[in-house]
């Protein structure tokens, strides 16, 4: 527990507000999408870089855990407070600070919800491509964590290739600023992209300054239904070897395509086995050219039907099903284990039947999804809730995971290390890496405050 004295000047700096102290409001505030509870002992909202920056004083001071907090979505128990401590969350600092639209930037606050940045920017004329699958509701700060990704991550990459520069209060509560304003800045070691993906455990991030893109004139979508999962994944690669780079490449496998029915009472074509969502943006004229290749390249390589949709209401209906991919998995499996690998494309069908092996073996369905133009595919461990039978489950992570590193993948495309990857960390990326890792941490947490119990051992 925090004593009352630590209270009491955490209080100061906050002025009497924002400082939750009852067992009703931390509670919550002690848990992510992963659904572990850890209850902290104090949760704070300051609205300031200062306040930030205070906080964290007392905190090393002391040597009181921190977990810094968005919204609270993602999916290895990133910001959960596992040692308890203190939690702060920054949905106070939530403030889009400018729109440059002369050199395409944005400043902004961490708690920015990602698509309320989205729908301002598109207002006048500007586009921020990242969108993870929880853009609704998670926080640029989170993103930033994380280095997510998205859908469009094919043609648009991911959240580092948008981000510019930082604001950062480190761990002693010294204020650091990172990159710059400009598209072009070599001034240094590249601590941007250090604190990029660092899970919350380097530093706290209470500024970003992010690079816009002119918003694409026209969107079009095309839904290619196969037999098997191998016509499906040739086409991937002989769509990219045509020169034509879609926005999004998603796909379903025939696991997820049966959850989908069952959530949504929708019957897909008589013998789908695969389903390839691809979506294209750019000039009309163009993109009206390259859909219609994008098509007979999927019919050539097996699709034996396509839909294409042109405009919004249209497409609403294509991605429908891909939208409700994960309410109608946890329907099935509430306590589903979600993975989040990722392999070179042309592996895809090999790793494909890899997992549904180790599926079969445990007595497990494994339905996959996810963004096959990038290989990052989505690994859902149903756990049959009768049962809970963990233990198989976690013998066919270790072994999806083997897999995965054996195909020259990796292990997180996307959702991080948190707390539940920890133990296969090395296995990826081998000791004397973590060893640097944790002597990078010692630097900018000399104290070891921030997340702990994440990332490492």
């Amino acid at each position: 527990m925090i004593s009352n004295d630590i209270v009491d000047k955490i209080k100061d700096v906050m002025r009497g507000a924002n400082v939750l102290e009852s067992k009703e409001e931390r509670l919550c505030y002690s848990y992510d999408a992963t659904r572990q509870e850890f209850l902290p002992d104090l949760v704070v909202r300051p609205a300031s870089t200062y306040e930030i920056s205070e906080i964290l004083k007392i905190a090393t001071a002391n040597s009181i855990p921190v977990y810094i907090r968005g919204a609270a979505t993602g999916l290895t128990g990133g910001c959960v407070p596992i040692k308890g401590g203190i939690v702060i969350s920054l949905t106070r600092m939530n403030r889009i600070i400018e729109i440059d639209e002369k050199n395409l930037i944005a400043v902004v606050e961490p708690g920015v919800i990602t698509y309320d940045l989205h729908r301002e920017v598109e207002k006048k004329g500007l586009f921020y491509p990242p969108d993870p699958a929880s853009f609704q509701i998670c926080t640029i700060g989170g993103n930033i964590a994380e280095n997510a990704g998205g859908l469009r991550g094919l043609k648009y990459g991911v959240t580092r290739d948008y981000c510019l520069g930082l604001e950062a209060v480190l761990a002693t509560g010294e204020i650091i600023n990172t990159g710059s304003r400009t598209l072009k800045c070599v001034t240094g070691f590249d601590l941007t992209s250090l604190l990029i993906g660092s899970e919350g455990t380097l530093a706290v991030i209470t500024r970003v300054f992010l690079k816009l893109l002119p918003l694409p004139e026209k969107k079009i979508t095309v839904s290619a239904y196969f037999r098997n999962i191998d016509d499906a994944a040739n086409t991937v690669s002989e769509i990219i070897s045509s020169k034509i780079i879609p926005v999004t490449l998603e796909f379903m496998d025939n696991d997820t395509i049966r959850c989908i029915e069952q959530y949504l009472k929708n019957i897909y074509p008589e013998g789908t086995d695969t389903i390839l969502l691809i979506e294209l943006d750019g000039k009309a004229e163009v993109i009206e050219r390259e859909i219609e290749q994008v098509r007979k390249t999927c019919e050539k390589c097996g699709a034996f039907f396509c839909a294409v949709a042109r405009d919004d209401k249209e497409r609403a209906i294509l991605w429908k099903a891909r939208s409700s991919i994960s309410p109608a998995l946890y329907q099935i499996a509430p306590k589903k284990i979600n993975e989040d690998i990722c392999v070179p494309r042309s592996v895809i069908p090999e790793i494909l039947r890899r997992i549904k092996k180790i599926g079969e073996k445990y007595k497990l369905p494994i339905p996959c999804f996810g963004h096959a133009g990038d290989g990052n595919l989505h690994v859902n461990i149903m756990l049959d809730p009768a049962v809970y039978n963990i233990k198989e489950a976690e013998k066919a992570v270790n072994e999806i995971f083997e897999n995965t590193l054996e195909l020259h993948g990796t292990i997180t495309g996307e959702h991080g290390i948190g707390n539940t990857k920890i133990k296969y960390l090395e296995m990826e990326v081998g000791h004397d890496s973590i060893r640097i890792m944790k002597e990078i941490k010692k630097t900018f947490d000399p104290a070891g405050i921030l997340n702990q119990g994440k990332m490492f051992e």
